[in-house]
C-alpha cells in the first residue's frame, strides 16, 4: 500500500508517537511505501523527529522555540518525512491556504492508496486535500481515514469557540471514510456532539513500545539517585505538558494533605510547559518544596525509566483522549489515579487497577493519594493487575496490524 499520514506537528506527545509507531511498522513490518506529512515542531514541547528535547526547555526558558529547523523531504529510520512549514497549529487563514495547497501538491506527487490524518488542524485540512484528490492510476479518491486522539472541542471553551470546532468537526468528518477513535470514550463524545453516526466510528487503543514499561523497575534505583530520591520516599508521579487543564494546579493542594499525612511523600512532575513559574509559586507558598521535584523535558525513551522510580502515578487532567501516561504505568506496574474523563476508565479500572475520581474532587484526589502512598500492599496488587490487562493490548504491532486490516476492508470497499 502507499499510505500518506498527516500531521500539524511531531512534538514530543501521545498522538505523535503514535503516528510515528504507525509509519515505522508499516515500513518496518508490512513492506508498505508511506509518507509522513508534518508541520514543524513549534514550541518547548521538543522535536520527535530528532529525538532530542530542545536545550531551552531544559534551561527553565518555556518561550516558544522553532525546535524542527529542517524544509522539506527528509528521512527517519527509512521512513521519507515531508517538512511543510505553513502547516502550523494555530488558526491562520493566509498559512491555511498556504499548507492546503502544498499539501495537494506533496500529495498528489505520491498518489496513495490511504490518507491517514492526525490532530485538529491536520484532520481538517488533510482531510479536505484528501477528498478532493483522483488517484492516477484508478481515477478514484484515496481512501481517507482520521484518528480521534482528542477532541478539539470541550466544556471548558466559549460557547463560541466550542459550536465552531464542533462544526469543522462535522464537516471533516463527511469528507473520510472511516474514524478511529483511541478509546470508546471518544466515539461517545463525537457521536453526542452530532460530530458523525456511530457506525463511522471504530476503536483502536494507540499503541507503544510495551517492553521498554514491563522493564521500567530495571531503572529504578539510577533515576531515584539522580532525583535525590531515597529509600524511605514513596514517589507519586505526573507526565504531561506543564498546560492549562493538565491538573497541576489541583494536584499541588491536594498534595499538600497527602504531605501533612505522610511527609516522606515526593511528587515527581516530568514535562515543561508555560505554567512552570505559577507552578513554582503555588508549591513555594504551601511550603511543598521538598516535596515537589521538576523534571523539566524528558525524551521518550526516558520515560520508562521515569515510571519504574515511581510508586504511583496520578493524571488529574481534565481533557484527553486516552492519556498514554495511564497504560505506560499500568504496563509497568505501577497503579494510576486520574480524573473520570473520556478514555481513563478503559484503563484505570476503580478499585482494581487503581481510582477514578471526579474532575476538580480535590478531597477524593488527596484521599486516593494517601491510600496508595500508605499501603505498600496495596500499590504492588493494583500494579499486577495493570500490567496482566494491558500489556498486549497495547503493543503497537497489535495497532498498526488493526488499523492496516480496516485500510485494506476500505480500499475493497471503495
Amino acid at each position: 500500500m502507499r499510505i500518506a499520514h498527516v500531521i500539524t506537528r511531531m512534538i514530543i506527545g501521545g498522538a505523535q508517537e503514535n503516528t510515528l509507531h504507525n509509519c515505522q511498522d508499516l515500513v518496518h513490518l508490512h513492506g508498505d511505501e508511506v509518507l509522513l506529512v508534518t508541520g514543524p515542531a513549534v514550541g518547548p514541547e521538543g522535536d520527535l523527529l530528532s529525538k532530542r528535547v530542545p536545550s531551552d526547555a531544559r534551561s527553565g526558558d518555556h518561550s516558544a522555540v522553532e525546535t524542527q529547523g529542517r524544509a522539506g523531504r527528509f528521512e527517519l529510520d527509512g521512513l521519507p518525512i515531508e517538512l511543510i512549514d505553513s502547516l502550523r497549529r494555530a488558526i491562520h487563514p493566509v498559512n491555511d491556504w498556504k499548507a492546503a495547497r502544498d499539501l495537494r501538491r506533496t500529495l498528489l506527487g505520491f498518489d496513495p492508496d490511504v490518507v491517514h490524518t492526525h490532530s485538529a488542524k491536520g484532520g481538517l485540512l488533510g482531510r479536505h486535500v484528501g477528498w478532493g484528490l483522483k488517484r492516477t492510476s484508478t481515477g478514484k479518491r484515496p481512501v481517507v481515514v482520521h484518528t480521534v486522539h482528542g477532541a478539539p472541542f470541550h466544556e471548558y471553551q466559549s460557547k463560541l469557540a466550542h459550536d465552531f470546532f464542533v462544526r469543522c468537526e462535522r464537516w471533516a468528518a463527511s469528507r473520510c471514510h472511516k474514524l478511529i477513535s483511541v478509546a470508546d470514550a471518544m466515539t461517545d463524545l463525537m457521536v453526542d456532539a452530532g460530530v458523525a453516526p456511530r457506525e463511522k466510528f471504530v476503536t483502536i487503543h494507540s499503541g507503544m513500545n510495551v517492553d521498554p514499561f514491563v522493564h521500567a523497575a530495571d531503572h529504578r534505583e539510577a533515576v531515584r539517585q539522580k532525583y535525590g530520591l531515597r529509600d524511605e520516599h514513596v514517589v507519586v508521579g505526573k507526565i504531561a505538558r506543564l498546560f492549562h487543564l493538565k491538573g497541576h494546579v489541583d494536584l499541588i493542594p491536594a498534595a499538600k494533605r497527602v504531605a501533612d499525612r505522610y511527609p516522606n511523600v515526593r511528587f515527581l512532575l516530568v514535562g515543561d510547559g508555560i505554567l512552570r513559574a505559577e507552578l513554582e509559586q503555588q508549591i513555594e507558598s504551601l511550603g511543598l518544596q521538598e516535596n515537589f521535584i521538576f523534571t523539566g523535558l524528558v525524551p521518550p525513551s526516558e520515560v520508562p525509566a521515569m515510571i519504574g522510580a515511581m510508586d504511583v502515578l496520578v493524571h488529574a487532567s481534565y481533557r484527553e483522549g486516552l492519556a498514554r501516561a495511564l497504560p505506560q504505568a499500568l504496563i509497568a506496574g505501577r497503579p494510576a489515579i486520574s480524573y473520570d474523563i473520556d478514555g481513563a476508565r478503559e484503563v484505570v479500572i476503580d478499585d482494581q487497577t487503581g481510582y477514578l475520581v471526579g474532575a476538580g474532587e480535590l478531597d477524593q484526589l488527596a484521599d486516593r493519594m494517601i491510600r496508595l502512598v500508605g499501603d505498600a500492599e496495596l500499590r504492588q496488587r493494583m500494579g499486577r493487575e495493570g500490567q496482566t490487562r494491558f500489556t498486549d493490548l497495547f503493543r503497537h504491532e497489535t495497532m498498526t496490524r488493526r488499523i492496516r486490516e480496516l485500510y485494506s476492508e476500505l480500499i475493497a470497499a471503495n
